[in-house]
């Protein structure tokens, strides 16, 4: 529109008076019969041409390009699209008036009424697809993690069992996930609480029913000699060490459970070790078993005062227990690549293949009648492996029954000369 109202104006121009005739004429020579309305306007913006001097103007006027400028305006109303356009007529420089054109395009109007039409039916399709999947993805996530709320508070009311059932990869499952590693942990928590508390309850009535059918039977039989009264209380002080050793046992567990902050120092570990060699010989003795030893100097932990002392006590002594009369018990001690290396092997009863995985569990004893002839409470190796963990250490356990069982704890090293700059 803006090239062909160009054309019009520039054949314009070349009249030095737009009056009604002269600008008919020129009107009659050029196309303007495919717009709808042509208006040729003087400097005043009074119309001399009109194509249809019945219409008003829809868009736009003769006016807009009395002020040097091609115009164009266009809209839609509905039906029809509407286009307008201006452009000046101009003769040595200066505008002496001005041609508007205007044209409106049902087709068009159709194509955009029907483009209207089908945005509008998608846009609400979408709509309503958009707000189902939106109800349908809320009741979802809503009922599942209601799931999640409903089998939080079985596990709060006691309900360990309670497991989430899982579906998907979204994060609702990785919550799920997470829910059923919390119930299983606190399943196994609360079934090693039921079990220790069984076993502890059980470990101290025994040599609480010793010691009362002891004292019972000193009570009751009035002529009993002296000899067997000696004897008598004798297995009642025996009874007595073994529930004192088993309180300590359970008070020693109970402050590592509580993760009570133990002050570390270094400890000489070949100090500790020839200790405690010193404390059990005497026990060696009476059963015929050598004790030998490789230690290697400067080999220094950072633990707890008593801690080394714990663990090579409970190693040591449960390698004497345990062994066969006139055995051999090996403790070994050296520095390996930041680390310091404790083995201690014994060449003893050993232990089955099906009980390696329990030797660490509290009160669980490979056999309970030879561990309770002996003394054991089966809380030694248990408070060894809690204090080597505190430690920062590791301890493994390898053995052949009938050829003897060898436990290594591994524990960072420390050194003073790093730990002085």
């Amino acid at each position: 529109m803006l090239s062909q109202v160009s054309v019009m104006s520039a054949s314009l121009s070349a009249l030095n008076d737009l009056n009604k005739d002269s600008v008919s004429l020129v009107m009659d020579l050029v196309d303007r019969h495919q717009f709808d309305r042509v208006v040729v306007a003087d400097n005043n913006g009074e119309a001399v041409y009109d194509s249809s001097e019945n219409e008003e103007y829809t868009v736009g006027s003769p006016e807009d390009a009395l002020t040097g400028n091609a115009v164009f305006r266009c809209y839609f109303d509905g039906d029809s699209f509407h286009s307008g356009c201006s452009a000046p007529i101009m003769s040595y420089g200066r505008v002496i008036g001005s041609v508007y054109v205007f044209e409106h395009d049902t087709e068009q109007g159709e194509i955009i009424s029907h483009i209207q039409d089908m945005l509008r039916n998608i846009s609400l399709v979408a709509g309503i697809v958009t707000l189902a999947c939106v109800v349908w993805f809320t009741h979802g996530i809503k009922t599942r993690l209601l799931e999640i709320l409903r089998l939080l508070r079985k596990v709060g009311a006691g309900d360990y069992k309670s497991r989430v059932k899982l579906r998907g990869k979204d994060e609702i499952t990785v919550l799920g996930e997470e829910f059923n590693l919390m119930a299983e942990r606190l399943d196994d928590t609360d079934t090693m609480r039921r079990r220790f508390v069984s076993d502890a309850s059980h470990e101290l009535r025994t040599p609480l029913a010793s010691i009362r059918l002891l004292s019972d039977s000193i009570v009751q039989d009035e002529s009993m000699d002296e000899g067997t009264m000696r004897e008598f209380v004798s297995d009642i002080g025996s009874e007595a060490e073994r529930l004192q050793r088993i309180t300590e046992h359970l008070m020693r567990l109970t402050k590592m459970d509580n993760r009570t902050e133990v002050r570390k120092v270094p400890v000489d570990m070949k100090k500790e070790i020839e200790r405690t060699l010193h404390l059990l010989s005497p026990l060696a003795a009476t059963k015929d078993i050598t004790l030998y030893s490789d230690l290697q100097e400067d080999c220094f932990v950072l633990s707890g005062v008593d801690d080394m002392y714990q663990v090579v006590f409970n190693l040591v002594e449960n390698a004497i227990k345990y062994n066969d009369f006139g055995g051999n018990v090996f403790i070994r001690l050296s520095p390996e690549e930041g680390n310091i290396i404790l083995s201690v092997e014994d060449t003893g009863i050993g232990i089955p293949e099906e009980d390696m995985e329990k030797v660490f569990t509290r009160f669980y004893r490979v056999d309970k009648a030879r561990s309770r002839e002996r003394g054991g409470s089966g809380l030694g190796l248990s408070i060894v492996h809690d204090t080597v963990i505190a430690n920062k250490g590791t301890i493994e356990v390898s053995s052949r029954p009938t050829v003897g069982t060898a436990f290594v704890c591994t524990f960072p090293a420390y050194y003073e000369e790093e730990n002085s700059l």
